[in-house]
């Protein structure tokens, strides 16, 4: 395999068999245990060596559990669920057991909560009230927080909610605080009537999904602008057309889709799964004569393959949930996608903010979209079409088709670090970037056709490549020809306008939805965001998703290598606050908390001017426990000193919650920062005597029943019950294992 070091290190982070955390199979290895697997069903031995080849060539590789999971005791193999939330309290929670088992195997899962009863609807089992579904949307989210995906993938969710239901407005701004719901992609699912309303400036109306009566009025305008102004300021909601969506449904006589997984390209019916994979555009160019062209011969070729492969994956895989697996066997969807088209323009010349462009893409999907039919009707012909195909869309053609849906354009994240190209139909992101990625390592990229191309053309140098980094694009750098800089086009230069354009050329082509983003820069207005979401509706796409740069922190990618931001390195020095010296002599107080991580022992010092530092010590010196706590104190002693008002460092603390909450005299403790700020606050409120908050601490053994009482052999940190089993919060030691 031709491998970048950055492939290279993804790839043996998350991929790779490892035995004891040592890595025990080379990247070739893990692609021959992929074929094997895949090929197990097939009579010729030759199709493990396709299927090995292709993915060796990278010209095609499945999604991630596929590549992780295949021929491994785990065997997922599907990246998307589509889970069913009905309106009980069995329903709800019966399905977050599901979430947990899909999730711990390396899938993701959406959902649709519009069919539980608004927040203060009556329930008649209890006489009590409802809470709504976006409460119940933090439950599933505090759920997710405590799984991480087999061990390699975090976990990601989608909800949705019909923009009729009564707690619409709450959904829409239930992400206002970027701290809540953090493991969700929300998106409104939007009619086609809501749409109307929204041109004509009428009201519509909502309706109460456990009576089936109406419930109110709201504004369509009002409510679309709101859900503009939340996407302006932080990227969600999305917004799916859910009635487009349920036109282009390929079963409608088994069920309605209501939701899509957490990326919004695979919309599914309840407890339905699909597996995806993608074909690497960059790889289907050949040169003739002095022109490079699509090499439509090999693509078919790969589309036919893929069509197999994924067919193939369907039987292999092992389902989480017995009622997944009936579903998925019932109408067999898989989802062939493409990446490196934008590495694909660059190579034949053509911008990506062009007709041509726009052109391109539609021929190419057309392409796979047709040749991916016909491998789906072949094999349907030699193995059977789809158990639900009688009453299905297909059943009037009179064809044989092995899976009611073929293509999906997927977002190919990590997929296309190890292909070495662009990520599924979007533009580049930058010529040359840094990647923030798992876990906060940084890996530096150079797009490889933008390096290829320059060196063809005499044009390539370390200094150039140097100067394209500071700002990951080629505008305004006089050594590259104008017609090249047209061809090096990046996602922020492309205007909105086109986003949309290609993203409506290839959903024209393609079964299930198209994952993509529309990237606007720092100053779009609302207006910007508003055209974007009509123009998607009036080009028929299923669904747009948003953002605007800087309106979220913690950003994938970033341009260039600058440790600050622009407007940061812009101040004057002197406008920034400087902390004031520490204080030869201070006064204060030690108090004691009980936490879930044990004992916290929190002091607080102050001098003429008022608090000025925070100590905080908990467990053993070196444990994790220990280390962050103290990385609190410091920095909530570098604000106060900094003059933030003690208020508003309560304010940030208070709330925050770890997996160990415990209960002292009638109050919950979330985690160590919500102890400090319960200290810090109670010194505030008694004038500066903390002895109140001792109050927090107990003999009592109330609400501390998750200990054992014992210390970890490994690190002396605190032992828990978890799972049935003792384990150390700070090492993760377990007596189980």
């Amino acid at each position: 395999m031709q491998l970048s070091d950055n492939a290279r290190t993804v790839l043996e982070r998350r991929y790779l068999a490892k035995i004891n955390n040592e890595i025990v199979e080379t990247p070739e290895d893990m692609l021959r245990r992929v074929a094997k697997n895949i090929a197990q069903s097939e009579d010729d031995p030759l199709w493990e060596e396709r299927f090995f080849d292709v993915m060796d060539n990278l010209e095609f590789l499945p999604n991630s559990p596929t590549l992780m999971n295949a021929g491994r005791d785990l065997q997922q193999l599907s990246a998307c669920f589509v889970l069913p939330v009905e309106d009980s309290m069995e329903g709800i929670f019966d399905t977050l057991r599901n979430t947990a088992l899909i999730q711990k195997s390396g899938g993701g899962t959406g959902f649709s909560f519009s069919r539980l009863r608004p927040n203060a609807d009556m329930v008649s089992t209890t006489g009590g009230v409802a809470s709504g579904p976006v409460s119940f949307m933090k439950c599933y989210n505090a759920a997710t927080d405590a799984i991480k995906q087999g061990g390699t993938r975090r976990g990601a969710n989608m909800g949705i909610l019909r923009v009729d239901h009564p707690d619409i407005l709450q959904f829409i701004q239930c992400k206002a605080d970027p701290t809540e719901i953090t493991n969700f992609n929300l998106s409104v699912g939007i009619t086609e009537e809501f749409m109307e309303a929204v041109l004509a400036d009428k009201s519509y109306q909502l309706v109460n999904p456990r009576s089936k009566e109406p419930a109110g009025e709201l504004n369509a305008r009002e409510t679309f602008e709101l859900i503009v102004e939340m996407a302006w300021k932080n990227g969600e909601p999305g917004i799916i057309f859910l009635d487009r969506m349920n036109r282009f449904n390929p079963t409608p006589h088994v069920g309605e889709i209501e939701a899509t997984n957490p990326c919004g390209e695979q919309p599914l019916l309840p407890n339905e799964s699909c597996n995806l994979g993608s074909i690497n555009l960059a790889k289907m160019a050949k040169k003739e004569g002095d022109k490079w062209i699509v090499n439509w011969d090999r693509l078919q070729e790969v589309v036919e393959i893929g069509v197999r492969f994924l067919d193939n994956v369907i039987d292999a895989n092992n389902y989480p949930i017995q009622a997944i697996q009936e579903m998925t066997y019932a109408n067999r969807k898989i989802g062939l996608g493409v990446m490196g088209f934008s590495d694909l323009l660059m190579r034949l010349g053509v911008p990506y903010n062009s007709e041509e462009g726009v052109e391109l893409g539609a021929k190419v999907m057309r392409f796979i979209q047709a040749k991916g039919h016909e491998a789906s009707s072949k094999l349907g012909e030699e193995r059977g079409s789809f158990p639900n195909y009688k009453g299905s869309i297909f059943e009037k053609t009179g064809k044989p088709m092995r899976n009611a849906t073929v293509t999906t354009i997927a977002p190919t994240g990590t997929i296309s670090i190890i292909a070495g190209c662009s990520s599924g139909i979007e533009p580049v992101f930058a010529l040359a970037f840094t990647r923030n990625v798992m876990d906060n390592d940084q890996l530096i990229e150079v797009n490889s056709q933008f390096e290829r191309i320059l060196k063809e053309a005499g044009l390539y140098s370390p200094e150039l490549i140097q100067e394209v980094a500071q700002t990951g694009n080629v505008r305004g750098i006089e050594g590259i020809p104008e017609e090249l800089r047209k061809t090096f086009v990046t996602a922020y230069e492309t205007a909105p306008e086109w986003h949309i354009r290609m993203q409506a050329a290839f959903q024209e082509f393609t079964d299930n939805a198209v994952s993509k983003t529309v990237n606007f820069p720092k100053e779009a207005t609302k207006e910007d965001i508003r055209n974007v979401y009509q123009l998607a509706y009036d080009l028929g796409c299923k669904g747009v998703t948003v953002y605007r740069a800087g309106s979220r922190e913690g950003e994938v990618l970033t341009v260039g290598h600058k440790t600050e931001s622009e407007e940061a390195a812009a101040l004057d020095a002197k406008t920034r606050p400087t902390p004031r010296k520490r204080p030869r002599v201070t006064t204060g107080q030690t108090v004691r908390v009980k936490t879930g991580c044990g004992s916290l022992y929190v002091t607080i010092n102050a001098d003429d001017e008022g608090i000025c530092e925070v100590f905080t010590t908990i467990g053993k010196a070196g444990g994790c426990a220990g280390s962050f706590s103290e990385a609190t104190a410091r920095l909530i002693s570098l604000s106060l000193r900094a003059g933030v008002e003690p208020q508003q460092v309560v304010k940030q603390l208070k709330g925050i919650r770890c997996p160990h909450p415990i209960w002292q005299e009638g109050r919950q403790i979330l985690s160590c920062p919500d102890a400090i700020a319960h200290v810090l606050e109670q010194y505030l409120q008694n004038n500066g005597m903390a002895e109140a908050a001792a109050t927090l601490e107990t003999s009592s053994n109330s609400g501390s029943s998750l200990f054992t009482g014992s210390l970890c052999p490994e690190c002396s940190g605190t032992m828990v019950e978890e799972s049935g089993c003792a384990t150390c919060l700070e090492c993760g030691f377990s007596r189980c294992s």
